[in-house]
């Protein structure tokens, strides 16, 4: 597999938990299956959609509709989940399928945009960081919810931390940019999942409640 696929397949995977993401956090409201494709799509192309804008290179889904096609596909069958399953089983699996889906966007966003030598070494981080975040907070915004970075979940310093080790072994190592790809994506999923699993948060230093305390 050369870089190409690796995004492509990145972005792929991202798209599917994106959607599915929204599907399940919009469904306990009551919203209908229309308003849950709609939500899908919006969460599964926002980040991307933002970052080629900024990039000002056409957006990644109208040269190529499968795009749309896999997240309305997503939705469909992620919409069915809501009443086999209880309230709590779904903010669960909500949570671990948008860490999946941060850190498989995060990294293809980094590697399209090392591709396109784009603000070397700065953007590939901040565009990895914004297209992995962007079509979550457009999916809590959009169905009423807390976004996650106005909690203190480490959500977007996994991100970071991942985009940036990405960027500088790439650099490095550029003959192996899939493996560290994977290696990197592999490696913000684990943080973000073991941040759920153990209720971690951002240390109360870095917070402004620090300074009223």
């Amino acid at each position: 597999m050369n870089a190409g696929e690796l995004q492509y397949a990145l972005g792929m995977a991202g798209t599917v938990a994106f959607a599915v993401t929204a599907v399940l956090a919009v469904t306990p409201r009551g919203i209908d299956l229309f308003g849950a494709c709609v939500m899908g799509l919006i969460t599964a192309i926002g980040g991307g959609t933002i970052r080629d804008v900024i990039l000002e290179v056409p957006v990644f889904w109208a040269s190529d509709l499968n795009y749309i096609w896999v997240a309305l596909f997503a939705s469909l069958v992620a919409f069915p989940a809501n009443r086999i399953m209880s309230r709590t089983a779904i903010h669960d699996l909500m949570l671990y399928v948008d860490a999946l889906g941060v850190a498989m966007f995060a990294i293809q966003a980094a590697h399209k945009v090392m591709n396109l030598d784009f603000g070397m070494p700065l953007a590939p981080i901040l565009l990895g960081v914004i297209t992995a975040i962007g079509g979550g907070l457009l999916r809590d915004v959009l169905a009423g919810n807390t976004t996650l970075l106005m909690r203190k979940e480490l959500y977007a310093i996994p991100v970071t931390i991942g985009c940036t080790l990405d960027v500088v072994l790439v650099g490095l190592l550029p003959e192996h940019s899939v493996a560290i790809g994977f290696g990197c994506a592999l490696m913000i999923f684990g943080l973000r999942a073991a941040a759920i699993h153990w209720n971690l948060h951002v240390p109360t230093w870095m917070t402004t409640q620090s300074r009223a305390s």
